[in-house]
């Protein structure tokens, strides 16, 4: 590729990891910027990373500017593992960004590959933090690395930053760099990126992913989601469009529109999962939305049972909504257990085997004698669901009926969205019926795809659901299918 010319934008600890994992797709990454002269900015991004911990638990990191020198921390595990009270009190600055980073392209376990990225152009040094996956990364690391530039991680994350880099020598402005690096970038990008003297924020120009705006007093923020903003006190101005970029410095807010936006495309399962239940995306409270799934799959799968529980923490808010409209009580019959979580120690080989125990605990006292409807956001592998209907008989249920909030997950996602090959997405080569042998509940229903969309008050038009569809809204070079990709989806 022709950098200078522009193109178109078209059973050890780690098999227990990928045998545990959640029997649902898994976020990349959050987030977090701020710009306030006089205000404790490293403090600021560190809540804001606090409440974006969901999307990420890998590693997180914040770097701080002043106006003349652009400090970074960051460190493997959990927001509050990776920075002690001194660490906050060297970051000393009126401008700082922050990311919690989940691994989709890249090592979880590397250093390197933490986040933000920190770089250099001229004199100038940039830290780059990045939500989302891009699908044409071989192609540009091979570009650059042709033109003898050599990278310290695998992450697409730094094949931006390099881009910028490159970019903005040409340019002249690290504005400059930057919209050019968006003509060549495909895929799903939220970026937050500092100098020592300004804040920027860019989208891709599908919006696949979620940037939004606040504002605290004099002092601009940006944020994964709103709940990132509400807990600094920080109020919720607008979305970063599709295809924008903004500036924020000593001259305030710049807004451009860098690339032309293309159909919108914001990930359905940011409603379904993913985001927060306090976090609100395109003017829809995500508790609210996910309540309307639980009621619509109620009205669509009705089974008569005893008691409606949900799956914490995403299932609870439908399993209201499912007994509101059922009419059948809503009751908490599964505890979780908030502190498990990734761990850098793996359980032992009986621990193990208890799978499932280590992360929900059943309260036998609701359970015992009833016929159960338990609500779920989704089935990806299966294997989860399994141990659950398992654990949920062992505890007493009568009965166990499944149902999932989100329809069949058939496709695997290429835009920053850890979900499986499709071969091992069981909906893909299973009926329903099937899966719901093989999870062995007494019955197992999804929620429609129309269903799914009304539930947000949205349109079909709006949204991402190629997960569900196999209708990818940015292109997906063969190279990266291969696989992916490997069979024809039942139904």
């Amino acid at each position: 590729m022709d950098l200078n010319s522009p193109v178109s934008v078209e059973q050890s600890s780690q098999e227990w990891i990928l045998e545990e994992r959640p029997d649902r797709p898994e976020e990349a990454c959050g987030v977090f910027a701020v710009y306030g002269p006089g205000e404790d900015v490293a403090r600021l991004t560190y809540f804001g990373l606090h409440a974006l911990q969901h999307r990420g638990q890998e590693s997180a990191g914040i770097a701080v500017a002043d106006g003349h020198t652009l400090t970074v921390v960051k460190s493997l595990g959990l927001v509050p593992q990776a920075f002690k009270e001194s660490d906050l009190a060297t970051l000393q600055g009126h401008l700082a960004i922050g990311h919690t980073r989940y691994s989709t392209t890249g090592s979880s376990s590397a250093w390197e590959n933490a986040q933000p990225m920190v770089s250099s152009i001229g004199s100038t040094t940039i830290a780059l933090a990045h939500n989302g996956n891009l699908v044409n990364t071989v192609e540009l690391r091979d570009a650059l690395k042709d033109r003898g530039i050599r990278f310290r991680s695998t992450t697409d994350s730094e094949v931006i930053a390099t881009l910028v880099d490159h970019f903005t020598q040409q340019h002249g402005s690290i504005r400059g760099g930057i919209r050019e690096t968006m003509k060549y970038v495909r895929g799903a990008y939220s970026v937050v990126l500092m100098s020592e003297e300004a804040v920027y924020a860019f989208r891709d120009p599908y919006g696949v992913r979620p940037l939004s705006l606040g504002k605290l007093n004099d002092t601009w923020v940006i944020a994964s989601e709103t709940c990132g903003l509400d807990i600094i006190g920080a109020e919720y101005v607008r979305d970063i469009a599709p295809g924008e970029m903004v500036k924020i410095g000593p001259e305030g807010l710049e807004s451009e529109q860098a690339v032309p936006a293309e159909k919108p495309s914001l990930c359905i399962f940011e409603f379904i999962y993913f985001a927060r239940p306090d976090s609100v995306l395109n003017d829809c409270n995500l508790y609210e939305a996910r309540m309307r799934m639980g009621a619509a799959v109620a009205r669509s799968s009705a089974v008569e049972a005893d008691i409606v529980i949900g799956v914490p923490d995403s299932g609870v808010p439908a399993a209201v909504g499912y007994a509101k409209e059922s009419g059948i009580p809503f009751g908490e019959g599964l505890v979780k257990n908030r502190y498990v979580g990734r761990t850098f120690i793996s359980p032992s080989q009986s621990l193990r085997q208890q799978g499932i125990r280590l992360k929900l605990n059943p309260l036998r006292h609701v359970i015992n004698g009833k016929r159960l409807i338990v609500v779920d956001d989704s089935i990806v592998r299966g294997n989860t669901s399994r141990k659950l209907v398992a654990l949920l008989r062992e505890s007493g249920a009568t009965e166990v009926h499944m149902r999932i909030t989100s329809p069949p997950v058939k496709w695997p996602c290429f835009y920053g969205i850890d979900t499986d090959t499709q071969e091992q997405l069981i909906a893909a080569s299973k009926s329903v019926e099937e899966v719901r042998e093989f999870i062995g509940a007494d019955s197992l229903a999804y929620l429609s795809v129309p269903d799914m969309i009304e539930s947000t008050g949205g349109t079909a038009a709006e949204y991402c659901a190629a997960c569900f569809t196999g209708e990818y809204p940015v292109e997906i070079p063969d190279s990266v299918k291969r696989g992916k990709l490997s069979l024809e989806p039942v139904g």
